[in-house]
């Protein structure tokens, strides 16, 4: 039970909740809704005995560990006195929580002397115009603390505190020009800066006549910008999973905790349970599974969009938590996705929660009740992920398999770089690699924005167009364009298949090439440079890859590039690469231009060249494994002479450190028509392109166990939920042309 100050409190507890504001102003009719005793956030009276019991029986050792940790700081206090300003919002809200359960004064008195020391911290900092922290958990935990405590606090300590932080976040909020590293973010990003601080003041202190013109507001203004941010995580997990971001430190680390908080705290506010309602976020488990790459001893990941490229190392500490969030809140209405989830708990290192937000282990009362795991053992060999623009590709799921990620669509520009129709190769090593890196981002800031983030420093095409203007990025100020795109959005997926024997992929992205206006003095405006952009992907399970680019500029003379990135120097051999990575291997050959030029570039002074200089990074502490994933070295393929259409076509190989050639291919040239022929053991495959028109062409395979001859798809194949593959005998179809009509 809570203490008996609490407990009387709940005993008046009206039901309905008349909304009116200040001065007599107008509320929503949901604010009625609201109930007006404390505690409010994460529980309430009524849930606070289910809270507890879990706390002292499932998840006991949690409790212990929240328990040992304020017993510490305990011992360090000093009782007397006001204490030093510092951020100590989480060790209040900890403290609070063991008062609660234990009903022991002296976590009472440890929790508002920690709570002091906080808002005395926020009131210096913004003093001194300098951001708390990028995120606002450590402030949200002092509002828990004012929260959890209410009932135990005077009612002049409960306006001195609760004043105190609404008069000094509405500064930091409305500071002219903003702090620096102050995050305001809105609903449309991670939603984890000081502006989600609004929605807890305004829910706890509601009703309190503390500030009560500006609680008001905050109390509309989060409820809004949260109700947005569900509808905008919505559709950016689509049907398949995901979230608002494709760059993986975000979406699996801190994006998820917005839409969760705002979950538990709505339901513990007003006894309405809104997390059925939406379940987009439960098949964030889908989206883990086919970004995890198998490695020895954690997995990895392909490194996309603001990933450091340190280590490429899968950030997992936040999953854990993550998925025990989706199995107890939407495992009902989603069972599913929850299964999945709790498969993905169990592929997981370390299965343990997350400390960030401690409070979450003992509101999971409906963990034990979602469904048994679910191991997706029959995958499709590609799943194309619309709304994250992203197409995943793989052989299988092991250490051995071959994983490719193509980089096309998609409706987020959230962390994402200017890389569409990329393409990151991964077989026991990465092998065509992301390049550059957002480490130390502060000191390599301009590394960031004028290498990391361009079209130079992915696998795809550039056409360098003097005179254009720069893509802009954060991070630095951009000098100059090494011929990349200017839209980060625009490109779209024209074609995706997938089966046991291949994958195939087409992709658009002349829009991204678009620049808009470009005035010059005394001339016309510059003209666009591209005026068409397009590739097609064919990956012949398990480990090669065929990639037909066609390129058509506006000018002969803006010279084409087709870009691959790898770690270490690559070995050229007339159209033949070699490249090694850890205990992976890539053969790359060119085919088309047949007169091409391949270039290395790299090495020492060179390992980030673009726009005419390196961008080099300051390196301290990183090992050269680090550096090397980085990528060190690009090949660049350029036609011999100026044309204005130009077609590339290359067939890459992936193998261990043994392979020691690569198979034989044929370049064939039929009308409208190229492609190759490639004998790999007892298969031969001839995959062929059209050369004029839509997005088309044709695939032939021979071997011990099959018979292909059929088109390239010219429509997208739709995905949706988890996609086990149905049992179905493989069919052989007869040969003709590609369709005329655009799917």
């Amino acid at each position: 039970m809570l203490p008996e100050s609490v407990r009387c409190v709940g005993v008046w507890l009206v039901l309905f909740f008349v909304p009116v504001g200040a001065e007599g102003q107008q509320l929503p009719d949901w604010t009625g809704k609201i109930r007006p005793d404390h505690p409010r956030l994460f529980f309430n009276a009524q849930t606070w005995p289910a809270v507890k019991q879990r706390a002292l029986g499932a998840e006991h050792d949690w409790y212990r560990r929240v328990k040992s940790r304020i017993d510490g700081l305990l011992t360090k206090t000093q009782p007397s006195g006001e204490p030093e300003p510092q951020d100590l919002g989480p060790e209040a809200a900890a403290a609070a929580f063991v008062f609660l359960m234990t009903e022991d004064p002296r976590y009472l008195d440890l929790g508002k002397r920690c709570l002091r020391a906080s808002v005395a911290y926020y009131e210096l900092c913004y003093e001194q115009r300098r951001t708390v922290n990028w995120y606002s958990t450590s402030r949200v935990h002092a509002i828990l603390a004012w929260d959890w405590l209410y009932n135990s606090l005077s009612e002049p300590e409960r306006r001195a505190i609760m004043s105190r932080l609404v008069l000094t976040i509405d500064g930091v909020v409305k500071a002219k020009p903003p702090i620096y590293r102050e995050n305001l973010s809105g609903y449309d990003t991670g939603f984890y800066g000081v502006r989600n601080c609004l929605w807890f003041v305004g829910c706890t202190a509601f009703g309190t006549d503390i500030e009560p013109a500006t609680v008001n507001q905050w109390l509309i203004w989060g409820h809004d910008e949260n109700r947005k941010l569900l509808a905008h995580r919505q559709r950016a997990s689509g049907d398949d999973g995901g979230g608002a971001s494709p760059t993986l430190g975000y979406v699996f680390g801190a994006y998820p905790w917005s839409e969760q908080n705002f979950f538990y705290t709505w339901l513990s506010s007003t006894g309405e349970n809104i997390a059925p309602d939406w379940p987009h976020g439960a098949w964030l488990a889908n989206y883990v599974i086919w970004n995890w790459i198998a490695a020895d001893p954690l997995p990895l990941q392909f490194g996309y969009g603001d990933t450091p490229h340190t280590d490429n190392r899968l950030p997992i500490s936040q999953l854990y938590t993550h998925m025990a969030n989706i199995r107890h809140l939407v495992g009902r209405a989603a069972p599913e996705a929850a299964a999945l989830a709790r498969h993905v708990q169990s592929l997981l290192p370390d299965r343990a929660y997350s400390s960030t937000w401690f409070i979450y282990p003992f509101l999971l009362h409906d963990l034990e009740k979602s469904p048994e795991p679910l191991a997706p053992d029959d995958l499709p060999h590609a799943r194309h992920f619309e709304t994250m623009g992203q197409v995943f590709l793989r052989s299988g799921t092991g250490a051995d398999a071959t994983y490719c990620l193509f980089t096309c669509g998609g409706i987020l520009r959230q962390h994402r770089h200017y890389d569409a129709l990329n393409f990151v190769i991964y077989h026991r090593g990465f092998l065509a690699l992301d390049s550059g890196t957002r480490y130390e981002e502060f000191v390599n800031g301009q590394h960031l924005a004028n290498y990391y983030a361009q079209t130079v420093a992915h696998n795809c095409v550039v056409i360098h167009q003097p005179g254009e203007p720069v893509a802009r990025y954060w991070g630095g100020t951009v000098e100059g364009n090494h011929g990349g795109q200017h839209q980060q959005l625009g490109s779209v997926v024209k074609a995706f298949e997938t089966n046991d024997d291949f994958v195939y992929v087409a992709g658009d992205a002349t829009a991204c090439y678009q620049h808009g206006a470009v005035g010059r003095a005394g001339q016309a405006d510059l003209p666009q440079k591209c005026e068409l952009a397009t590739r097609q992907l064919v990956f012949l399970l398990p480990r090669h890859f065929v990639i037909f680019d066609r390129v058509i500029t506006t000018d002969a003379a803006y010279q084409k590039d087709w870009l691959i990135h790898t770690a270490h120097e690559p070995l050229i051999d007339g159209q033949t690469f070699r490249a090694d990575h850890d205990e992976g291997r890539m053969f790359c050959r060119t085919l088309l231009p047949r007169t091409a030029r391949l270039t290395s570039v790299g090495g020492p002074g060179n390992e980030f060249f673009a726009a005419g200089k390196d961008w080099p990074i300051e390196a301290k502490g990183l090992s050269p494994e680090h550096v090397a994933i980085m990528g060190q070295w690009r090949v660049e393929v350029a036609p011999s002479e100026p044309r204005k259409e130009d077609m590339f076509l290359h067939v890459i190989q992936v193998g261990d450190r043994r392979l020691a050639a690569m198979d034989q291919t044929t370049l064939i040239e039929e009308q409208g028509r190229y492609g190759v022929r490639l004998v790999a053991g007892e298969e031969t495959w001839e995959v062929l392109f059209d050369t004029t028109g839509q997005i088309g062409g044709h695939i032939r395979g021979t071997g011990a166990t099959k018979a292909i001859d059929q088109p390239l798809t010219q429509s997208v194949a739709p995905q949706s939920g988890l996609m086990l593959r149905p049992k179905a005998p493989r069919t052989t179809t007869t040969d003709h042309r590609p369709l005329t009509t655009d799917h």
